[in-house]
Parts: C-alpha cells; structure tokens; sequence
C-alpha cells in the first residue's frame, strides 16, 4: 500500500449537522449523501487518524422547534435526541459497508442498538482504530450535539474539532445572502461570542474556549476536504484562543 500523507492530529471530532445527512430532500436521510460522507470519513481514517463522531438530529426532529410549536421542552429534547441515533446508526452502517469497524455510543441506554456510554471503553475502541459515532448528545435536555461534540472531544482528549457545514468556513454575515460577506481565516472564541457568529451555539464555544480546543470549520459539500485539511490543504476557519 502507497504511504499515506502525514497529519499533524492523531485523534479528531468530526461535528456535523442532521440536515447534512438530507441532500436535496426537506426531511429525513438520502442515502448517497450518507454514502458519500462516510467515504469521506474513511478517507481520513485511512491516514491512522482515530475518529470521532457527533451528527445532529435535525432532518428527523428538532427539539427547538418541537418546544415552539407547544410541545413540553424536556419531550422534545429527549426526542430529538432519539433522532440523533437514527442518524448514527445509518452512518455505522455505511462505513461498516466500507469496511470501518464502527460503534454506535448513545448517552440514552437502548443496549439492543447501541453500547451505553463509558468513556474508558470508547477511548479503547479509539486506539484499536474504530470510529466512535456519539449518539443522543449528553443525554440531557437544553444541550445541543455542539455542547455534546466539545464535550466529548474533550473527554476523548481530542485535539481538534472539525465542524463540517455548507459553506467553507466562518463569514461575518451569511454568504448565502449577503454576496459581501468576509470569511474569517482565523477567528477567537471570544469574538464568535461577542458578534454572534453562527459557529456553534454558545456553551459549545465557550467550553471548547476553556479547555483550549481549536474549532475548524470547513464545507462538507467539498469532495476531499475533510481529508485535505488534514493534509495542510483547502479552505477552512480556525476558531482558536
């Protein structure tokens, strides 16, 4: 086998949202998306990278948007933390087709679909090389799966977290609207606060801030890029102290 390209991180967070996983539907999974992220996943962990997990769970259900149509806000949480599995385990089985050896790790216990959350048995399933997909955030209402991905990263000793998005990085005002919006080579967490980047939600910033993890947020639309960053490649924001 060709030597694989060197990176400078051995071990990763990958975030990335619910809707990703829609391609052009309104709701739900579109398999070839699905597909086509995991072949992106194991191109990095063909390098050695040991990958971890977060996929939010809002093509199924959003817990927000449940509490604001009536719905009990502790309901809809725990809801939308159900969707999150749904998710990981659709993402396990398209990298277990491609020959990664995944775990399903869920902070709600459903043993039958996934192993409970013990951080010294993940940390194992790292080293031996398999993707650990977190499911159902932290396992409590009024945290998003960005607190749940900067946690886990932290409990995990990851040195990165990626955050994978539909634009290539973090812009001062939405690109998508505004055709003057500037992108942010670099940018602190500080600053994500102070002028409300849309990066990842607050607490997720501020605890990625006190334990000094750097957040890089790159598109997940860009075939390679995931990969390419981690080479020294490619378009992407570094959200750092």
């Amino acid at each position: 086998m060709a030597d694989q390209p060197q990176t400078t991180f051995k071990r990763v967070m990958l975030k990335i949202s619910g809707e990703a996983l829609m391609g052009d539907q309104g709701y739900g999974l579109h398999p070839p998306t699905v597909e086509r992220i995991a072949r992106e996943v194991k191109s990095v962990h063909d390098m050695g990278v040991e990958i971890c997990m977060v996929i939010g769970g809002g093509n199924i259900f959003r817990g927000l948007a449940g509490s604001a149509q009536g719905m009990e806000r502790t309901t809809a949480d725990y809801m939308g933390m159900l969707a999150t599995v749904m998710n990981a385990l659709a993402m396990q089985s398209a990298l277990e087709e491609m020959g990664v050896f995944t775990r399903v790790i869920s902070a709600i216990r459903m043993d039958e679909v996934a192993e409970p959350y013990i951080r010294r048995r993940a940390v194992r399933h790292l080293e031996k090389k398999r993707v650990c997909i977190f499911a159902a955030g932290t396992g409590n209402p009024y945290f998003t799966t960005d607190t749940a991905a900067t946690l886990r990263a932290n409990e995990m000793a990851c040195e990165v977290i990626f955050k994978g998005t539909k634009v290539d990085g973090v812009y001062d005002k939405d690109p998508m609207k505004h055709a003057d919006a500037v992108r942010y080579d670099r940018v602190s967490y500080d600053d994500c606060l102070a002028k409300h980047l849309k990066v990842m939600d607050a607490s997720a910033i501020a605890l990625a801030r006190d334990n000094d993890l750097p957040i890089i947020v790159f598109s997940l639309d860009e075939p390679g890029g995931f990969r390419g960053i981690l080479c020294g490649e490619g378009t992407y924001t570094t959200v750092h102290a």
